[in-house]
């Protein structure tokens, strides 16, 4: 197994890597809407942290040597499931391959983020 880190991504906050790559295969923590830069989220509606946190798994994808075109399965959790459209719209400018997924409105998500997103693609 390789463990996969890139400072171009939020660092992991607890006793978990940011990906793992096992038998060709990457397994991305889940990813919420932390800017790296500023460490902390910073922007506060669906569409810009569904952003953020797809900008933040291109980092971890591109890290462990692969992209978005290789994503076989995603799993998505939002804070509130009437974000459902406005989510989508973001999510389908970067899943273009159209990789399984799951969706699912859950209590609440680390950092009151709005969501989170976490993949597993090919490498």
């Amino acid at each position: 197994m390789q463990i996969i880190h890139t400072d171009k991504a939020p660092a992991a906050v607890g006793p978990y890597s940011q990906a793992i790559v096992h038998n060709g295969i990457v397994y991305t923590s889940g990813q919420i809407a932390i800017n790296p830069a500023a460490g902390k989220i910073v922007a506060t509606d669906i569409a810009g942290q569904a952003e953020q946190c797809c900008k933040n798994l291109g980092e971890v994808l591109s890290a462990a040597g692969t992209d978005f075109s290789n994503v076989i399965k995603t799993t998505c959790f939002l804070a509130e499931i009437a974000d459902f459209k406005t989510f989508n719209a973001v999510y389908e400018k970067y899943f273009i391959s159209k990789p399984a997924r799951s969706c699912v409105a859950v209590k609440d998500l680390p950092a009151d983020a709005l969501c989170e997103i976490e993949v597993i693609a090919a490498k």
